[in-house]
């Protein structure tokens, strides 16, 4: 699907204040409190973007708000961010979220839409008076009511309570939402809701209404597992997953956001992200960069929905950018990746108490401020009852332990994966470890079909670092995707939770002297931030292809000898996975392909 398409119209932004909408007070008459004006940000002759911007030019906060606008016949709201729109006939109201429904004085909140027709909105309301100010009512909403608290969690029903909001002039009722859905309206604190579904994950929040009937801002969020269920299945096959990892550090110096998803085109090709990473310490799960996560202010260029973050929004960072995100392209699934090969040292803590360690990875994804931005959680534990930067000896039964007790605690209704080890060696990390009386809890496993060779061995040979099947003058046997994906089926994983990796990046020598693998070499290949390993977007004018093996390509060029993939070779490794019955194709990361996203698109057209 494809949202926000940019034509040469879209250069002209059309801002419509409201008082020529719905009438302007005179001078005399008008008061200074509350507005609500409109703009039309972006146009492409089918659609359209729209904002609404509430400001408060009043001496005293506002708690929530709610703007109401009639659009003609033909022209309606596909999808927004920011608010919470629905609609009766032509009828449209636009309620805020649970975090930007406080407006202090002289302060502004926005929020934008993605509408279909040619239509402008007429009749504008904000909270029962006019939008330019002149009729807001005096009474205040009611304030938020207490984070419901979940009780008698069955298979089938919970029962929630909370504390009571207050009101100048009184609660009427309490709404009770069910995953954003009002699902009930009580008089009373507290609801059993009923009627849901065994082993399924729900997140519920309340609101409380005045006798105005205004509305206040929602509670926090509990998130509630109900039990039962089974386990949860690989994916549906022909339903290929098209996972991109987006690096928390990679808005510092390679400038690389998650708006720059959007701009290159991506967006519209992937089925998830896989957001790296969190730490694993103290056998828990923790944050890595509390700055890059929630805390960094965006710049209206920066950001996806084109809005500036401001200093007193509840949520900012990546978080609050996937979340953007996820409004425009819903279909994206988010995944919160702990672990990596710096951070996989704390696992074998985590492993000593499994069910601690899924009790804390669960507190931290489901943490109210950004529960709705993650669908599951992936580990990257490098690796299990083996060596990676340190040396694990948990045993072989400490991954599926692992796994085992994610799933028990995520639910069936959350994605669980692992990022797992592409060694295919006889006697290598693959036999380490029970990976396959673990994959009955796993969606999916990223299979690290990457850096199988490198400038880690300085001297080389050269060889390609993610070789497809295997060749005359190998380094080591069993260092290929085949291999891999042989070796784990073979004990036991179905093919299709086993997902082919690609690398958006070369690894390369210096000091050689010959075009085909085996050279020998002096060192690592300079690169932009790290030696030996350099971007595709940069390779591929720095060092084009001189050929291709074992299903990838490799470039010499001066000294240098490089080895990375290219849309051509992408394509030739889909059409493999495809044949072999695998459940799809992940990357990393995003900020290495191109402005346009050339690899993203190999990847997507040749699963598709």
């Amino acid at each position: 699907m494809r949202f926000r398409l940019r034509a040469a119209a879209a250069a002209a932004t059309l801002v419509l204040p409201l008082a020529g909408l719905v009438g302007i007070a005179s001078p005399a008459e008008a008061a200074t409190s509350v507005t609500a004006t409109y703009a039309k940000t972006q146009d492409w002759g089918t659609g359209f973007e729209g904002k609404w911007t509430v400001q408060n030019t009043g001496s005293t906060a506002i708690n929530s708000w709610t703007i109401e606008w009639d659009f003609p016949s033909g022209t309606s709201v596909s999808s927004a961010w920011d608010a919470d729109v629905t609609s009766s006939g032509t009828h449209w109201t636009a309620k805020n979220k649970s975090y930007n429904g406080s407006v202090a004085p002289g302060a502004s909140i926005s929020f934008s839409f993605n509408g279909a027709g040619s239509g402008s909105p007429s009749n504008c309301k904000l909270n029962g008076g006019g939008c330019d100010g002149t009729t807001v009512p005096g009474d205040a909403a009611p304030s938020a009511p207490g984070t419901p608290a979940a009780s008698e969690v069955k298979d089938t029903s919970v029962k929630l309570s909370w504390s009571a909001a207050t009101d100048d002039k009184g609660v009427k009722n309490y709404d009770v939402l069910r995953d954003g859905g009002k699902v009930a309206t009580v008089t009373s604190t507290s609801y059993t809701d009923t009627g849901l579904s065994a082993g399924t994950d729900y997140s519920y929040t309340v609101q409380a209404r005045d006798t105005a009937d205004q509305t206040g801002p929602a509670s926090g969020s509990v998130a509630v597992h109900t039990t039962g269920g089974g386990t949860n299945p690989p994916p549906a096959t022909g339903d290929k997953v098209k996972l991109g990892y987006f690096t928390e550090w990679g808005i510092y110096g390679r400038n690389y956001n998650v708006k720059n998803i959007v701009t290159s085109g991506s967006a519209a090709k992937i089925t998830h992200i896989n957001y790296a990473f969190g730490n694993v310490t103290n056998g828990q799960c923790a944050i890595g960069d509390s700055y890059a996560d929630y805390d960094k202010a965006f710049t209206a260029d920066q950001s996806v929905s084109g809005q500036a973050d401001t200093w007193d929004q509840p949520l900012r960072g990546n978080f609050n950018q996937l979340r953007q995100l996820k409004a425009k392209y819903p279909n994206i699934k988010v995944l919160w990746s702990f672990g990596g090969w710096t951070w996989s040292g704390g696992f074998g803590q985590a492993a000593q108490n499994p069910t601690a360690f899924a009790q804390s990875c669960y507190n931290l994804v489901k943490d109210p401020r950004w529960a709705d931005v993650f669908d599951g959680i992936d580990i990257d534990w490098e690796y299990p009852n083996a060596c990676g930067l340190s040396c694990d000896t948990s045993g072989a039964a400490a991954f599926k332990n692992v796994v085992s007790a994610l799933r028990s605690k995520f639910g069936s209704s959350a994605l669980v994966t692992a990022a797992v080890t592409a060694d295919g060696s006889n006697g290598g990390k693959i036999e380490a470890a029970d990976y396959a009386g673990a994959s009955q809890y796993v969606n999916w496993y990223n299979v690290m079909t990457y850096d199988f060779f490198g400038a880690f061995d300085a001297q080389g040979p050269t060889a390609p670092h993610s070789p497809l099947t295997s060749y005359s003058g190998i380094p080591k046997a069993g260092f290929t995707t085949a291999d891999a994906m042989a070796k784990y089926k073979a004990a036991g994983v179905p093919a299709n939770k086993l997902l082919i990796g690609i690398g958006f990046y070369g690894r390369g020598w210096t000091g050689v002297t010959q075009d085909a693998p085996g050279g020998t070499a002096t060192g690592a290949a300079p690169g932009t931030y790290e030696p030996g390993i350099e971007d595709y977007k940069v390779l591929k004018g720095s060092c084009p292809v001189t050929g291709t093996v074992a299903g990838t390509a490799y470039a010499h060029c001066g000294s240098n000898w490089w080895s990375y993939d290219t849309p051509s070779t992408i394509a030739g490794k889909m059409s493999w996975a495809k044949n072999q019955g695998l459940g799809g194709a992940f990357f990393w990361d995003f900020s290495g392909d191109t402005s346009n996203g050339e690899l993203v698109t190999a990847v997507n057209s040749g699963l598709s």
